[in-house]
């Protein structure tokens, strides 16, 4: 397949089109090409470029990648698929959801969709987008959003939101019926689906949507990959042969073997451990953290505080019920976000070890093998990490699309 890669990141769902596993490896799919892929985030796309060097990484605003630049760049061969996932911030469930020009960056897929014309696409967002709607804002006489503010009444710590005057249609039936009618000669069979990238090999609950696009003037019945008929892998599964880390430290050598066939296909031939590292806490954060039983969070730690067993000046004041929350071992993770090395984040507290999950835990929790590098500062490594597709649900995603182009006899291998 002729593949152009949109919103790329890192390169987690590149990586199910770039490797296929065979014989618990990940080898290289000499099937598939790419023409290019665009990523606006500097450290992204440089992360991108060191993992897949052979494929032209455009580092730029997608707004100012014009028609004939793109018609440049694909030349006269037909392109097979075009993947991406717009930003998705917006759209997560988790803190506010602005409907912001972020929320509309899908216009810019679909302004290449009616340019480059591919055969096929495919669309990853986060499930908050199925519910997000067109919200109309009060704003002043140059436009700009107008806010509320309000006050914390324990911590005094202020908050502005947005004054919302009213909301319109679903952001999901515009983005179908737009994607299904880009002009009077093109549109798109369209098809969408939430999977969770623990039914697929991957040891996290991460459930993301995935809208499919087939070009009208192609016959192709489409359906989603099936989920693995395995058992589901645990988070001690994941990554308990990466070697113990404390407070302050940097660790490079690997001290165990891999002990399972998970272990051994995130391993591969890697000789040393990167981005495995834990940062310096204060004594707040340490009593929290050894005071939290696996499964146990915010809630169960103020509790503690409430029956005199802890200090009052320790009560956890702000973060959500699953903030602060240890891990369990015999169960996938729950889901990888941006703020995975910071104990106050969602549940990212090690499930044995007193500290959040290092940048590598997290990217083995992805599926990320551990020889894939990340660039940057830890912001952005974590960055890369939490906004990834699982590259072992994009393999199952790529080996469907590929199974499916290939029956209706129109790839051009």
């Amino acid at each position: 397949m002729r593949i152009i890669d949109l919103f790329s990141g890192a390169g987690g769902l590149t990586f199910g089109f770039y490797y296929r596993v065979r014989n618990n490896c990940f080898v290289r799919n000499r099937k598939n090409s790419f023409v290019f892929a665009n990523e606006f985030d500097s450290h992204a796309a440089k992360a991108f470029s060191m993992n897949f060097p052979d494929i032209k990484m455009i580092n730029q605003d997608i707004k100012s990648l014009d028609k004939n630049k793109i018609k440049a760049l694909v030349g006269d061969e037909p392109v097979d698929l075009i993947i991406g996932g717009p930003p998705c911030q917006s759209f997560s469930t988790v803190g506010q959801r602005i409907y912001d020009e972020k929320a509309t960056m899908y216009e810019e897929y679909l302004r290449i969709l009616g340019i480059v014309k591919p055969k096929m696409f495919l669309f990853e967002n986060v499930k908050g987008i199925l519910s997000m709607r067109e919200t109309f804002y009060k704003k002043d006489e140059y436009g700009n959003v107008q806010y509320d503010i309000t006050e914390n009444k324990e911590t005094h710590k202020k908050r502005k939101k947005p004054i919302i005057l009213g909301q319109g249609r679903k952001v999901m039936d515009i983005i179908e019926e737009k994607f299904a009618n880009i002009n009077d000669e093109l549109g798109y069979t369209i098809s969408k689906k939430v999977l969770n990238a623990v039914d697929f090999g991957v040891p996290e609950n991460r459930e993301r949507v995935f809208i499919v696009g087939i070009r009208n003037d192609i016959k192709i019945e489409w359906d989603f990959p099936e989920v693995l008929k395995t058992s589901k892998i645990s988070i001690k599964e994941a990554i308990s042969d990466l070697p113990s880390v404390r407070e302050s430290e940097t660790v490079t050598e690997y001290s165990v073997e891999p002990q399972n066939a998970y272990q051994k296909l995130m391993r591969g031939n890697s000789k040393k451990v990167t981005s495995h590292f834990c940062g310096q806490y204060g004594e707040k954060i340490r009593t929290v953290i050894r005071n939290v039983k696996q499964g146990q969070g915010k809630e169960d730690f103020n509790k503690l505080v409430e029956e005199g067993k802890i200090k009052k000046e320790y009560k956890l004041t702000s973060g959500y019920p699953n903030t602060y929350g240890r891990l369990i071992e015999n169960q996938p993770c729950t889901t990888i976000t941006n703020n995975m090395t910071t104990p106050s984040g969602l549940r990212c507290i090690h499930y044995e070890q007193d500290r959040a999950l290092t940048p590598r835990e997290g990217a083995r929790i992805q599926s990320f093998p551990d020889w894939f590098q990340f660039e940057g500062e830890k912001a952005n490594v974590t960055t890369q990490i939490g906004n990834a597709v699982p590259p072992l649900l994009a393999i199952k995603l790529a080996e469907q699309i590929e199974r499916k182009l290939r029956e209706a006899n129109i790839n051009n291998e």
